[in-house]
């Protein structure tokens, strides 16, 4: 008889099968996508760019002055924290935990960043005001890619769902280093240098093994504060918060396993779609053919479609045939063809490169709209029909978190 799981880790295991076989959250962004479309393209349009554009009669913060911004530049914090918490996780004790378990994640990661950032340079040619968008194309979204996934049931092997998570993990730590180096506004020392006493005095208490989250929280948002009025965009501030949490605990689970518990399902199901339904909605009036196919939305859709799977995929050929890294096991080239597709999926982190790369340029964000969503929705339909195409693997179909007992 094996031995039973701790009670932990059976209210763990949903969060974690949330990343790696439910399609719930993933269908949510998709519904949220369209009613921004809808919202944005309606009778309510105006209601629609009042609600998240307006400036409000009251915040207490005065660089924050509309709800987009309180979205973007404080709710996304903590969906940074999330992600952030994820990384450490896995570089500690998961599938980034060795050097051997690293090859082939990093290098598809980086392959997947790189290859898309050409695309786009090659299709706007030298127009250097479009340049800032370079990395729009570079980002995966881990619950769109991971629901489509989850949509396919067992014809996608286990292997490369963890393949296709640890990807996008690390795509994650190279988006945040992007924009931390290159969205930045200018850079206030005073304010960066309050910035990083708190993150040395974070690093202390976990030094010191304190057990208690809330002086961690607490921290945490002072830290926020700070790095928001630094010139470095406040969401890094949730990244390297996360990164001070200590892996200790009072039982069996750790400080960080149990935030990253809490707040998994909220950063999925509300941070996420909020802003998602802010940023989706792209007024169409006006915009023929001639606006979808104009360089900017083009070159971010080839950047997801064409550039991401192109890197990728050849990325674990490549390690595959030089003996680098060996491919995900179980799986043949159609099904790592199709999962590297769905890598273009980039809904979340495109949309939020985006707005820093065009910052008071509407016209240009919304074109960065059109051509996120248009690619990312090809990369999802045709990623759906290669695996769905593919062999079935039954033997993968029980969920891996699932323990018996």
């Amino acid at each position: 008889m094996s031995e039973r799981p701790s009670a932990f880790r059976l209210v763990f295991a949903p969060v974690r099968a949330l990343f790696v076989s439910d399609a719930s959250a993933g269908i949510l962004l998709i519904l949220v996508a369209v009613a921004a479309m809808l919202a944005a393209n309606s009778t309510f349009a105006d209601e629609y760019q009042q609600l998240f554009y307006g400036k409000l009669a009251f915040t207490p913060i005065p660089k924050l002055y509309d709800l987009h911004l309180w979205i973007n530049d404080g709710l996304m914090a903590i969906f940074f924290f999330v992600v952030g918490l994820e990384v450490k996780r896995e570089w500690i004790e998961g599938q980034l935990s060795s050097a051997q378990q690293r090859r082939l994640p990093i290098l598809a990661a980086v392959a997947g960043m790189a290859v898309p950032a050409l695309f786009y340079v090659g299709v706007i040619g030298g127009d250097a005001e479009l340049m800032r968008g370079w990395a729009i194309p570079a980002a995966t979204d881990i619950a769109f890619a991971m629901g489509v996934l989850g949509l396919l049931g067992n014809r996608c092997p286990a292997s490369l769902r963890l393949f296709l998570l640890t990807v996008a993990i690390v795509d994650d730590i190279g988006a945040v280093l992007v924009i931390a180096l290159f969205y930045t506004a200018n850079i206030k020392l005073m304010w960066l240098a309050g910035a990083g006493a708190i993150v040395v005095a974070m690093m202390a208490m976990n030094r010191m093994k304190v057990t208690n989250v809330w002086p961690f929280i607490l921290m945490a948002l002072v830290l926020w504060y700070f790095v928001l009025n630094s010139g470095i965009h406040a969401t890094i501030a949730g990244v390297v918060a996360a990164l001070t949490i200590p892996m200790v605990g009072k039982d069996d689970d750790t400080m960080l396993e149990r935030l990253e518990h809490g707040l998994a399902p909220w950063s999925a199901y509300l941070i996420v779609p909020v802003f998602g339904f802010a940023n989706a909605g792209v007024p169409l009036a006006g915009i023929g053919l001639e606006g979808l196919l104009a360089p900017l939305p083009l070159a971010i859709a080839a950047g997801l479609f064409l550039g991401k799977q192109v890197g990728i995929f050849s990325a674990i050929w490549i390690a595959d045939k030089v003996g680098f890294a060996p491919r995900p096991d179980n799986a043949n080239w159609q099904e790592i063809w199709g999962v590297s597709i769905l890598c273009g999926i980039g809904f979340t982190m495109s949309l939020f490169i985006s707005g820093l790369a065009f910052t008071g340029d509407a016209l240009l964000i919304n074109e960065a709209k059109l051509g996120i969503l248009g690619g990312s929705l090809i990369s999802a339909i045709a990623g759906y029909l290669i695996l769905r195409l593919s062999t079935e693997h039954p033997d993968d179909a029980k969920n891996p978190y699932v323990e018996e007992g």
